[in-house]
């Protein structure tokens, strides 16, 4: 590889380079996506391991276990459970099992892994998390899951922001 000077002049030296401006991010970069309710969260992208489509039939329901478990996944040679992330944040919408495949984002810290079931993937996005406000208009069952929210422009409805390490730690795994 060449070093070419033109690349190293100057502090916006990568800013613009032959007309073409490129454009920073700013913040860190989270996942969006909905619950069926159609609320729209996002979780920081360091968290999650991984998202997943899969079919319903993949997951392995489990007898006797909390409401809001689906059952289990087998990624990757290891077994984790997959919840209904709309009836853990105590939505009244239940998810939609009945398609031909369910977004699942593995959320991971330290040697924990579960995974959410949601009903769409919105993309990616850098987020600064400064720009929060704290959550209004939202279910006691919901709150200790929220670091914050970004107020919409457009009455789309506001963008919550989940904390992964809360929802791991929950108590609410237990039944």
């Amino acid at each position: 590889m060449t070093l070419k000077p033109d690349f190293l002049v100057g502090d916006d030296s990568l800013s613009e380079y032959r007309g073409i401006r490129v454009e920073s991010p700013s913040g860190e970069l989270h996942l969006r996506f909905f619950i069926p309710s159609r609320a729209e969260f996002a979780l920081l992208a360091t968290g999650i391991r991984e998202v997943i489509e899969l079919s319903p039939d993949r997951i392995t329901p489990i007898p006797n276990a909390s409401p809001l478990l689906l059952g289990t996944l087998n990624l990757r040679g290891r077994v984790i459970w997959v919840a209904d992330l709309g009836q853990f944040l105590g939505d009244a919408t239940p998810l939609n099992t009945d398609r031909a495949e369910i977004p699942v984002i593995a959320i991971e810290e330290t040697d924990t892994i579960v995974g959410l079931a949601v009903d769409s993937i919105g993309g990616m996005d850098w987020l600064d998390v400064l720009q929060t406000i704290a959550p209004t208009n939202i279910p006691d069952t919901m709150a200790p899951f929220l670091r914050g929210e970004w107020v919409s422009n457009n009455n789309s409805g506001n963008l919550r922001l989940l904390d992964q390490t809360a929802i791991l730690r929950s108590a609410r795994w237990a039944g």
